[in-house]
């Protein structure tokens, strides 16, 4: 069976209900992606450090219950997850209040295991991280995690790089444009959006944007509903399907596009089809409130991509 690793933070989630309310729930770039990544079919691990709370406790055995993997999970005492909080305007538009600085996962690369799970990467057929994920590292920790992606690349590991940027995250913009050009050379497959980088680029052409990463396979989410990409050199763009019901929350919108287009690729699907398949994944999932939606809500496999093949590329 296929592998699948995604590296990153999950957090405790606060999204808008009735009468000023929250209701809470949790979420985080990568793993909503692992998320749905298994509910597509995939074997999936999630690689994070949690606290020893209630709070950690119920995210594992969420996890757990969705089918993801939970043992590459480091628990820290006495530290705790972070927190994020959704506010959407009346489009579905929506914006991000975190609290993080302290939550265990920004420790998992100096941990004395550290070296261990690292080197366990070698063993999936896919790594997938985004520049989040990056962020929240100190740049040894960065530069560990570059060196242990180049080995398990060697090792015959695609890697997949999710460009969600967050200014915030960031001490400067020099800093995040060569941890972002460090991340494009070693990925297979970059997943970008103009939103993450027009404010590293600004100035260019979607054109020119695609043209600056070097990897070998690259989608552009423009602004309008449609996509860019190119692979073998070939440029492509793809349209999304219209979306038939009220936007509610654009949250993981990305990160569903993500793992529905990983999943077509690793069945064999081209990368267009792949594209469609995010696309439709991700217009079922802005009609519906937070990061994760019900399990009854998902599209069926065959509609947001082939579920992964024995014969897909290892």
């Amino acid at each position: 069976m296929i592998r699948v690793a995604c590296i990153g933070e999950c957090m405790i989630e606060l999204k808008q209900a009735e009468q000023g309310l929250y209701s809470r729930g949790y979420g985080g770039d990568t793993l909503n992606t692992a998320v749905y990544l298994a509910r597509l079919g995939a074997s999936v691990d999630y690689v994070t450090a949690l606290g020893d709370d209630p709070f950690s406790d119920e995210m594992v055995a969420g996890w757990a219950a969705e089918g993801i993997g939970t043992k590459q999970v480091a628990r820290l005492p006495g530290k705790l997850p972070g927190i994020y909080l959704i506010q959407t305007d009346d489009g579905g538009e929506r914006r991000f209040f975190h609290w993080r600085e302290s939550s265990a996962a920004r420790s998992l690369l100096d941990l004395p295991e550290a070296d261990h799970m690292l080197r366990s990467l070698e063993g999936y057929n896919v790594v997938y991280l985004s520049a989040i994920t990056l962020s929240i590292y100190a740049a040894s920790g960065r530069e560990r995690l570059m060196s242990a992606l180049r080995r398990a690349r060697e090792q015959g590991a695609r890697v997949v790089f999710d460009t969600n940027f967050r200014a915030r995250l960031w001490p400067d913009l020099d800093v995040a444009r060569r941890v972002y050009r460090d991340a494009f050379d070693i990925a297979d497959i970059v997943l970008a959006s103009t939103e993450d980088l027009v404010p590293l680029y600004p100035d260019q052409t979607n054109e020119r944007m695609i043209a600056q990463i070097p990897s070998p396979e690259v989608v552009l989410k423009l602004s309008d509903p449609e996509s860019m990409l190119r692979f073998a050199g070939v440029l492509q763009h793809v349209k999304a399907e219209p979306v038939t019901k009220p936007v509610i929350d654009t949250t993981a919108a990305g990160d569903s596009f993500a793992a529905a287009y990983i999943t077509a690729r690793l069945a064999g699907a081209e990368p267009s089809e792949a594209a469609r398949a995010g696309h439709h994944l991700a217009g079922v999932v802005v009609c519906h409130p937070g990061a994760i939606i019900p399990r009854s809500a998902m599209p069926e496999i065959s509609e947001a991509g082939p579920a992964p093949s024995r014969k897909a590329r290892s």
